[in-house]
């Protein structure tokens, strides 16, 4: 089946991907740290969420977080940092 159109990967391909075990990924999921879903008796997490896991798209929060950081990084920095923009 196409990525593209796939809604959900297992286990094993999300270790694939990440170059982990299986049973790390396994134990993320248990602990809540990677959200999936229980199939029958399997584990599948959304393809979408792979896309964030991997780094390829912010999700929200993580916009939240960044803005955050950057908006606190110039208050505190911002004279510092026009200085040395300027040489």
């Amino acid at each position: 089946m196409d990525k593209a159109k796939k809604e959900y990967i297992s286990i094993p391909e999300l270790a694939g991907l990440l170059g982990i075990s299986r049973i790390a990924v396994f134990k993320k999921v248990k602990k809540g740290d990677i959200k999936a879903s229980k199939i029958g008796r399997n584990y599948a997490v959304p393809y979408a969420y792979v896309e964030s896991i991997l780094g390829k798209t912010l999700g929200p929060q993580d916009k939240r977080e960044i803005d955050a950081a950057v908006k606190k990084t110039v208050k505190e920095y911002g004279v510092t940092l026009k200085l040395l923009g300027k040489e």
